[in-house]
């Protein structure tokens, strides 16, 4: 599927969601969009963020909850699509252990709904965005795909799996082409409020403290958005009928290192507020790329220095519509 095809991307609003949907717009693809502008974090920032993917192109936009099967399939009848790339979710780790039921529903039987509609449509392509999470607290590191010892730790790494699952059922019953994509610790111009990254930058800019939950030595695998978004894209094109592939920057840092740098790039020095560990956060998440290198030709370009400079380049410029939970 190398040439132009009509697209369906669920969470287009979002942050890694508009990326993609002004790319694929690059690209000549036709682009239509689900989001149900969750209040998670500020559906302001999410208009805008469409604001910017207008920019590029025409996007058709469709305010509909991913659990609602009468108004999805609406949207597959109208559009048509022939590539479904799944995004949308009820994101963080933290919040899911206050209302897993809700993660549930979402994460799960949304999930299960768009795969009914891919088979029922029978869509060329599904591509389900998944995440590290899932890998839990691995012995083995760099996280491999062909680790079969899968115990996540959080309700919301356990509904990214079960969606991987019904992901191969599906696949494996009906001949549905899936790629699930599992995305290590995403930042970036846009990044949602509520992530390490962009609370940081809003703490350390008004000279408070930063929470440091555990001694600060746990590290993620940043991985810029840019670099997330052509491994999508390279997906698209990739003829399978079931495949699963890491997407992160296989240079995990710590927590410290991270203000390190944060520090030297906004010229600020932070006063950590060391806090206890909270349950479910993993302490390391680290991609192995070698498979997505190898079958999807992707290749992280943007070094950490380098993307957070384009962050803040974003924050200083943006009209900060939403501020973080403390």
């Amino acid at each position: 599927m190398t040439t132009a095809c009509k697209t369906l991307v669920t969470g287009g609003a979002g942050f890694i969601g508009s990326h993609l949907s002004e790319a694929l717009l690059r690209q000549g693809h036709s682009v239509a969009i689900v989001d149900n502008f969750d209040d998670f974090y500020s559906p302001a920032q999410k208009r805008a963020n469409l604001e910017e993917v207008r920019r590029v192109g025409e996007v058709r936009v469709y305010e509909v909850d991913i659990r609602d099967l009468p108004l999805l399939r609406a949207v597959f009848e109208r559009e048509g699509p022939e590539v479904v790339i799944h995004i949308a979710a009820r994101a963080g780790v933290r919040p899911s252990l206050e209302r897993p039921k809700l993660y549930e529903e979402v994460n799960v039987g949304g999930t299960l709904n768009l795969l009914m509609l891919a088979r029922e449509f029978r869509i060329r392509k599904f591509i389900f965005a998944s995440s590290s999470s899932i890998y839990g607290n691995a012995a083995r590191v760099p996280f491999s795909e062909d680790n079969l010892e899968l115990k996540p730790i959080s309700p919301y790494a356990a509904t990214k799996l079960a969606g991987e699952l019904l992901c191969y059922t599906y696949s494996h019953l009906y001949n549905l082409p899936v790629v699930c994509l599992r995305l290590f610790s995403v930042y970036g111009p846009r990044q949602r409020p509520d992530l390490a990254l962009h609370k940081f930058t809003v703490l350390l800019e008004a000279d408070e403290p930063l929470p440091i939950f555990g001694d600060g030595s746990s590290g993620r695998d940043y991985t810029y958005v840019d670099d997330i978004v052509a491994g999508m894209l390279a997906s698209i094109s990739y003829e399978t009928a079931y495949e699963v592939f890491n997407l992160g920057n296989s240079q995990p840092v710590t927590i410290r290192e991270l203000v390190g740098l944060l520090e030297t790039a906004m010229g600020k020095c932070a006063v950590l507020n060391f806090l206890p560990p909270q349950a479910g956060d993993v302490s390391l998440t680290w991609a192995d790329i070698s498979k997505a290198r190898r079958l999807l030709g992707y290749e992280p370009r943007t070094s950490l220095p380098s993307g957070l400079e384009r962050f803040l380049a974003w924050y200083r410029t943006s009209a900060k519509v939403n501020r973080p939970k403390r």
